[in-house]
């Protein structure tokens, strides 16, 4: 059977304020490369990703096209478009440059990849394990069952419960769905926005649109423990001991 058409939406548009520094994180040098560039290497060099959708700030489009896309040759990149404030904001911009079918080759029958930007340790053994799992399940998502007990606390900072571990997992990117699934799910969002702002409901990622607005369950796929998210300057040190 012919392989449908994969492509990825990779996340580069947040300030990286808790990184205490004036350089977006996604630009901060990680043993001499943009932090931005090892995610993009590893869909570049991916037998499975066949485009990519960049997302970043609208300030920084032109500096990102020269100095990351163009510099490094990052040849599937064949979009970069702006993110909004919010992380479902720059998923939904790049959404609609699918749906409006303005990428080089369209994706109305394929699955998309949607990955942050500042997980630098992204693989090709991820990648190929999400996508066997979309094709089956049509929605999926990297995750590592957790190491610590959890805590659920109530409003005053009690703890409240205590779910069973083993039912416990962390969420990671990529997040891989059905383009038409997604795009289903991002359109009532959208519809729904201003309900779910007036009871103070936030979206924190791709596959609780998915569930909020479809029937469709979304299967958790192991990814890896090393694939961190950069968020603070500990996180870098994190990351260089793993490189």
């Amino acid at each position: 059977m012919k392989k449908k058409r994969c492509t990825a939406i990779v996340l580069a548009a947040g300030s990286g304020s808790r990184m205490k520094s004036n350089v977006a994180k996604q630009y901060m040098l990680l043993n001499g490369k943009p932090l931005i560039w090892y995610a993009l290497r590893a869909i570049e060099d991916s037998e499975i990703i066949d485009d990519c959708i960049l997302v970043t700030g609208a300030e920084d489009i032109a500096y990102v096209q020269k100095e990351i896309v163009e510099k490094y040759g990052f040849h599937k990149v064949d979009t970069i478009t702006a993110g909004g404030a919010e992380r479902y904001l720059s998923v939904g911009n790049a959404l609609d440059v699918i749906a409006d079918e303005d990428i080089k080759v369209p994706n109305q029958d394929g699955y998309i990849f949607i990955h942050d930007g500042a997980r630098p340790f992204l693989t090709e053994e991820i990648l190929q394990s999400t996508y066997e799992a979309v094709k089956k399940y049509h929605a999926c998502v990297a995750a590592m069952p957790v190491k610590d007990t959890v805590k659920i606390a109530d409003g005053a900072g009690y703890a409240a419960s205590t779910p069973e571990r083993k039912l416990v997992w962390s969420i990671q990117t990529p997040q891989v769905f059905d383009t038409e699934l997604i795009l289903q799910a991002y359109g009532k969002l959208r519809e729904h926005q201003t309900e779910l702002d007036r009871k103070g409901m936030m979206v924190t990622d791709d596959a609780s649109v998915v569930e909020l607005f479809t029937d469709q369950k979304v299967k958790l796929v192991e990814g890896s423990y090393k694939n961190i998210k950069i968020t603070t300057p500990e996180d870098i040190k994190i990351a260089e001991a793993f490189l």
